[in-house]
């Protein structure tokens, strides 16, 4: 499954989300619905002056955007290398979106640096 052949969800799907969303944002939820459905996207985390490093995101799916995701990444398929983060459902589906945007622009599917900030606790 890549980005470039999700379909949009069910309307029904994306209207339980719609309030949490502006703008482009929100003209990007039906694909973000879409891949959170799935429960796991493969993509690869660029690194500045060095190769990308491969990664596997998995996630418990919901319909309720105030539920709670657990989130797991594991890179370059080492168990040493997982991080694991909760938070709710519509601030995943809002770094998703980003996701979409990044693959849109660029080709690449890798999250923002704001979801890899919150991963790594940066800024706590």
């Amino acid at each position: 499954m890549t980005i470039e052949t999700l379909q949009p969800a069910n309307p029904r799907d994306v209207n339980v989300y719609s309030p949490y969303y502006q703008g482009r944002k929100r003209n990007a939820l039906p694909l973000a619905i879409s891949l959170y459905q799935k429960g796991s996207l493969e993509g690869s985390r660029k690194i500045e002056g060095g190769e990308s490093i491969p990664f596997v995101a998995s996630w418990s799916v919901s319909s309720l955007p105030a539920d709670l995701t657990r989130c797991r990444l594991q890179f370059d398929g080492n168990a040493e290398l997982s991080y694991e983060l909760m938070l709710a459902n519509f601030e995943y589906v809002d770094f998703l979106i980003d996701v979409i945007f990044t693959f849109k622009s660029g080709r690449i599917t890798d999250f923002s640096q704001g979801f890899y900030r919150r991963l790594l606790r940066v800024d706590d």
